[in-house]
């Protein structure tokens, strides 16, 4: 379909607008200072009798200020101010929500801001919609009907024959006519469940009656918490599960600056070429290698109608995750933006799972460590180099021999001198199990022995403690 110039919106209008009167305004003061000095060369005399003259031209206001009829008035002063006070800058600035609503834009899914009122929700998607330079239209859903999203019936000249096609709102035809734009659904939350079921299409299919979205728009809505949203009702499951759900939450520092007049700059991600299928093949063997080993977390509707109407795991979901992961890992995302998206996607508990299998896709082998146990380089993280320990032990259990026993020790050596010594207590306890009648035990086991025995005085010790202060209680 062939596009046009985006229309202007009345913001972008006002702020113009504004932005002339303040120069008229200052051409209008040049002019009257001019014409106040001519007059005072001219008729010295004449300018007292003048203030007195009920019929002059030029008058007194009440402020006693020498005040031309044809020049700016008040209105005008005050809109040229409030047109300094709009005229704020950005700033490159590290924001995770913000990095995170960028990339699930940039990947093409609809997102809903979750926020308490006044925590400036509708003033980043504004923000948003000018940094990437695309024409914002916002719609609020509560003060529509079902037929404003679905279409309305318009008859032709012969209906049994043409049908009855459904004509889209104005809105609708104006995001067509300039082939991208932000479609901003705000208040979702205040929409009743017969306007939410009409939302459905609009959101996963980009319909509205006849009419097809272009690929160019980007869909992003806005809610409150029922118990502050004014008449306020739960969203569908259908409806929830088609968004990424985000919380937003206000940054003191990020306010204060912004107040100060600099806001974050909102920029797409910048994805690698170079990653592209690489990053593909990286979101799949995530999320599937998490679904195989837990089935359950494939479908799972929640219990309560609030969780219903945030995050939950379903095949959709799952779907929306891959491609999250898949635009992170191109871009190079940090972990809290991929922890904001794939909870807002699936779910908390879904969600940190999935995080945590990620994190382990990246960990050595534990047959590169038994080969080579001297070189061999552990994660610094406790939770993953207790992983990479437990896998080295497991690895040793799956084919015992005494070559690959003695490895492992090494390598719970080089832990205990590279990390936290708690870290190989359960390990160490595991791999002494292990031992067959004709193996040496290694000299190096008395080290561990050292430790392993310290950090259980240390349990035994916090057990003690535990238990008297229940007893005081």
């Amino acid at each position: 379909m062939p596009t046009s110039t985006p229309l202007a919106e009345p913001e972008a209008e006002a702020e113009a607008g504004a932005l002339a009167q303040a120069g008229a305004l200052a051409q209008a003061q040049a002019q009257a200072q001019a014409q106040a000095l001519a007059q005072a060369e001219d008729h010295a005399l004449g300018e007292a009798d003048a203030f007195s003259d009920p019929a002059s031209a030029v008058r007194l206001d009440a402020a006693d200020t020498l005040v031309d009829p044809a020049g700016p008035t008040q209105l005008d002063v005050a809109d040229a101010l409030s047109a300094l006070l709009r005229a704020t800058g950005t700033e490159p600035r590290p924001d995770s929500q913000l990095e995170a609503l960028t990339l699930a834009v940039a990947a093409d899914l609809p997102v809903l801001l979750w926020g308490e009122p006044g925590i400036g929700k509708t003033a980043a998607l504004t923000q948003l919609a000018e940094s990437l330079d695309l024409p914002l239209t916002t719609v609020i859903a509560s003060v529509h009907e079902p037929s404003d999203f679905s279409g309305l019936p318009v008859l032709g000249d012969d209906p049994a024959e043409q049908g009855v096609p459904m004509a889209p709102p104005d809105w609708a035809v104006r995001l067509v006519r300039a082939g991208r734009g932000l479609l901003f659904l705000d208040e979702l939350s205040t929409a009743p469940p017969a306007v939410q079921a009409a939302l459905l299409r609009l959101v996963l299919e980009r319909r509205i009656g006849a009419l097809q979205l272009p690929s160019g728009v980007r869909i992003v809505a806005a809610a409150n918490p029922r118990s502050s949203a004014a008449d306020g009702w739960e969203l569908s499951p259908p409806l929830a599960n088609r968004f990424v759900h985000l919380q937003w939450a206000h940054d003191h520092e990020v306010v204060v600056r912004g107040l100060g007049g600099t806001w974050p700059r909102a920029t797409l991600p910048r994805l690698d070429p170079q990653r592209l299928a690489e990053a593909v093949d990286f979101a799949r063997r995530a999320v599937c290698g998490l679904l195989a080993a837990r089935p359950a977390l494939v479908h799972r509707l929640p219990s309560s109608e609030t969780r219903r109407g945030g995050a939950w795991p379903s095949p959709r979901s799952w779907e929306t995750t891959v491609r999250l992961v898949a635009f992170a890992h191109a871009a190079g995302s940090a972990r809290e933006v991929l922890s904001l998206l794939v909870r807002g996607a699936v779910g908390d508990g879904p969600g940190l799972e999935l995080l945590a299998s990620v994190d382990r896709m990246d960990l050595p082998d534990p047959e590169t460590l038994l080969a080579d146990p001297a070189a061999a380089v552990l994660p610094e993280r406790g939770d993953l180099r207790q992983a990479v320990l437990d896998g080295v032990v497991a690895a040793v259990r799956k084919r015992p021999d005494r070559a690959r026993w003695d490895a492992a020790w090494a390598l719970l050596v080089r832990a205990l001198d590279t990390g936290a010594p708690d870290l190989v207590v359960v390990p160490a306890t595991t791999l002494a199990t292990l031992r067959q009648e004709d193996w040496d035990v290694p000299a190096s086991i008395e080290r561990l022995a050292g430790a392993v025995a310290l950090s259980r005085r240390a349990d035994d010790a916090a057990a003690r403690v535990a238990v008297a202060a229940e007893a005081r209680r």
